[in-house]
């Protein structure tokens, strides 16, 4: 199967229109919002032309804020849940039709079908007919043809489940391959099958791990990290209108760590947008330079800072190109790249990243650590991170680094730094987080980290 057929786009656009349109996007065929018909827009503007990623579709669809709290979770977990099995969901449909719809609406519709019947639960006659019923209108000349394919889906559900290689379905090829040349085939298979399941909710508390934890009912994880397997809104949790948390993966709490004591030192944290590195500093008590290319970023960024009670310098600039003579004794570049370690979170980096962005990515690294080299004080540290599983993202760009910078040399991460995530830790005394990292305890995300010293 290719990774990305040609589809004909949807024809609708009304979805995405001004906050204060009236029209019928994403509305059942009574005028109420329908939390099935709102995924289904999502699913067009993630897996289209437009290529949103899921967060974003997610936050830029007006109907979704408009329904009930339970509908709102339904209609993300429809989209998740396609695009976390999207292989395999394809691979079920392709059994019972000759050729694709050429409608990539009428194959979304279907995606959603099979998503309740293969693995959310939903009764078949629900997923059924809810399912056909959004076909009326722009795809009456589908609703037939839908019909059938999900009636025989449902008879042949558990059989085709019992015979498919989700893991190996759900990843797009050239990753496929990618990992099992970097892990070898059993580990890839395990990164595969821990992108199946939805993660916990993850929190780094400000100050004061232990008691926040003890009062929104979380399991205390390594590293400190807070860990929620049911949790509701965000902003409805205890301690969120006081700042006391943020949202961050206990594998993207750990770079940070790495430069050690930062209390009263000086830290530039490059690329630092949304903030989470940024404020685990400054709750350390660094004196934090956050430098962040985007405008938009660096006002979210300032606005996280705000709510946590945090302070930080926010400079608005490409981190590569910072003036010449400043340096800083703590440096961190969690760098811009594929993305393929957060797959469990952001099920969509499957689909949307191609083999190409791993190159394209390097070049930008590549550029931003010669930057990173340059504003670091002579012997000081550096580290650099990032969250992709691809190793010519991390050890193979950190090999060139220190083949043409002979200034530098690497800091191995020792197994007293990290408790508790000594598995975490590669031969090379580098970080490397795989997913199926803790997967008893709901894993984590793919992170990789080098901590470097400047010796003159």
């Amino acid at each position: 199967m290719a990774d990305r057929p040609h589809y004909v786009a949807p024809s609708h656009r009304s979805a995405w229109v001004r906050p204060d349109d009236r029209s019928t996007a994403g509305r059942s065929r009574s005028g109420g919002p329908d939390a099935r018909m709102i995924a289904l827009d999502i699913l067009d503007a993630v897996l289209g032309q437009s290529w949103r990623t899921m967060d974003d579709a997610l936050a830029l669809h007006r109907g979704l804020p408009i329904l009930e709290p339970r509908d709102r979770a339904f209609s993300r977990a429809l989209v998740a849940t396609v695009l976390r099995h999207k292989g395999q969901i394809d691979d079920a449909l392709a059994r019972f039709w000759r050729f694709p719809p050429q409608k990539l609406r009428a194959l979304n519709l279907l995606r959603l079908g099979a998503a309740q019947l293969l693995f959310l639960g939903t009764p078949a006659h629900a997923a059924l007919s809810a399912t056909v019923q959004l076909a009326y209108g722009p795809l009456d000349r589908e609703r037939g043809m839908i019909n059938a394919i999900l009636r025989k889906l449902a008879e042949e559900s558990q059989a085709i489940l019992a015979e498919q290689d989700g893991g190996r379905l759900n990843t797009p090829e050239w990753m496929w391959f990618a990992w099992v040349d970097a892990y070898g085939e059993e580990t890839a298979r395990a990164i595969a099958q821990a992108h199946m399941v939805e993660p916990p909710l993850d929190l780094t508390a400000r100050d004061d791990a232990a008691s926040l934890a003890e009062i929104l009912g979380g399991q205390g994880m390594p590293g400190g990290t807070i860990r929620l397997t049911a949790s509701g809104p965000i902003e409805k949790l205890k301690g969120f209108g006081e700042g006391r948390f943020w949202v961050q993966d206990l594998a993207a709490s750990l770079p940070a760590k790495l430069l050690g004591d930062v209390r009263g030192q000086e830290v530039l944290d490059m690329c630092a947008a949304p903030g989470g590195k940024t404020s685990q500093l400054a709750a350390q008590h660094a004196s934090v330079t956050a430098v962040e290319q985007d405008p938009n970023r660096a006002e979210r960024l300032r606005g996280n800072l705000q709510r946590l009670r945090l302070e930080a310098e926010i400079v608005v600039s490409d981190a590569a190109l910072l003036p010449e003579g400043r340096t800083w004794s703590h440096v961190l570049l969690d760098a811009p790249c594929t993305a393929t370690g957060t797959i469990r979170r952001h099920p969509d980096v499957a689909w949307h990243k191609r083999a190409f962005d791993v190159t394209r990515t390097m070049d930008l690294q590549a550029r931003l650590l010669d930057g990173a080299a340059r504003a670091t004080a002579p012997g000081g540290l550096l580290v650099y991170a990032v969250c992709s599983l691809q190793p010519e993202e991390g050890p193979v760009q950190i090999e060139r680094f220190l083949a043409g910078h002979d200034g530098f040399e690497r800091v191995p991460v020792t197994p007293d730094e990290l408790p508790g995530l000594e598995m975490c830790i590669s031969p090379d005394g580098d970080l490397r987080t795989l997913p199926f990292h803790l997967i008893d305890q709901g894993g984590m995300d793919g992170f990789y980290a080098a901590r470097l010293r400047r010796t003159r």
